[in-house]
């Protein structure tokens, strides 16, 4: 088996899917899945983003080019942190929790809770 094919696998038992559960989620078919899984086809760039998404990791660490599973954001700084610098008083900063946005409400109360701990800490 490929690579890819082993962590498309993988990746999906780890997040607890059946191939029929991911397959709903990229919007194909399961023995499409179960192809993918076994070598038998190999899909396209497109068709890997859409797995990758589902799977919450990149089509880098699907194809074997990187052993972090984890999304990152770059933030163009060379000194080799993969860390990306978030202002959270950014305006058009969108907040979600487990998939979801969360409303002004919420994120004008995190917002308020982070300056009280930072005025804690002075």
């Amino acid at each position: 088996m490929s690579v890819t094919s082993e962590r498309i696998k993988s990746s999906r038992q780890q997040k607890k899917l059946t191939q029929q559960g991911l397959a709903d989620i990229i919007n194909s078919s399961r023995g499409s899945v179960a192809k993918i899984e076994t070598d038998v086809f190999t899909p396209s760039y497109a068709m890997l983003t859409l797995i990758a998404d589902a799977l919450d990791t990149t089509v880098d660490y699907l194809q074997g080019k990187t052993d972090n599973a984890l999304k990152t954001s770059h933030n163009g700084s060379d000194d080799g942190d993969d860390k990306k610098h978030v202002d959270l008083a950014d305006d058009e900063l969108i907040m979600s929790f487990e998939g979801k946005e969360l409303s002004e409400d919420y994120k004008n109360s995190i917002l308020a809770f982070v300056k009280m701990l930072r005025e804690e800490r002075k």
